[in-house]
């Protein structure tokens, strides 16, 4: 994955989500965001995703730049997976009809085809036992690794992740953390917005945190971690690390 970010800026009212942020990540598999509540990972990964325009700026993913005005956005979006906090699983669908819906309706699979990679992909992640069952029906990290498998089947450039695990208990955390570094020992890239210090210590390739709408900090894992070089960055790792 490369990655090209200059000058992105993002206004809510009055509220700056992005003030003129620049990041350039070169040939990583795996960038986790992490950072305070409110600095705007979340809205740099929308923005990532097409989810969200920027007033200002551009943003290139693999030497491509992306055109946030339709229909150029909408053919973007369909190349990229999103799997976001609260699972956003259609609740009158099966698992195995969430996985093919959008094959179908936005990548014109065949329902066959369909049907036959979504059941492949349940299988690889052992949800297949699942694949009938509703989402009310199944346990929150069941229906996140469902998402999951949603977003991985359409065969995305890049995977994105907003703090897949934020909704969960523990043991429902792992099970979905697994998969995530499962993925990433298949080659998969992704972008990782997350409150899991461990995990991305682990899965990262490269970290870039982020506060008031800024990158403050990026390099590799190990680096930001052991010996960050912003005061911010060094404030917030000895407090979410003092436990």
């Amino acid at each position: 994955m490369k990655l090209k970010i200059r000058n992105i800026s993002k206004h809510f009212g009055t509220h700056v989500a992005l003030d003129q942020l620049s990041l350039e990540v070169d040939h990583a598999r795996s960038l986790v965001l992490i950072g305070p509540s409110g600095g705007g990972k979340t809205t740099l990964l929308r923005v990532l995703a097409g989810l969200e325009t920027p007033d200002q700026g551009e943003v290139e993913l693999d030497d491509s730049l992306i055109h946030f005005v339709e229909p150029e956005l909408l053919r973007y979006r369909r190349t990229v997976g999103v799997v976001f906090q609260a699972f956003n699983l259609f609740p009158h669908l099966t698992a195995l009809e969430n996985v093919t819906l959008p094959l179908e309706k936005v990548h014109g699979r065949s329902r066959a085809e369909a049907r036959e990679i979504a059941r492949q992909l349940l299988r690889r992640f052992q949800l297949e036992a699942h694949a009938a069952k509703k989402p009310a029906a199944l346990s929150g990290g069941q229906r996140q690794r469902i998402a999951i498998a949603r977003a991985v089947a359409i065969k995305p450039r890049v995977l994105l992740f907003d703090e897949p695990t934020s909704a969960l208990d523990p043991e429902m955390t792992a099970e979905v953390l697994d998969m995530i570094r499962q993925l990433r020992d298949e080659g998969s890239d992704f972008v990782l917005v997350t409150h899991q210090m461990g995990f991305a210590r682990v899965v990262a390739e490269r970290v870039a945190f982020l506060a008031e709408g800024r990158v403050l900090e990026y390099g590799e894992t190990q680096q930001v971690f052991d010996s960050p070089g912003s005061e911010q960055c060094r404030r917030f790792l000895a407090t979410v690390l003092k436990y």
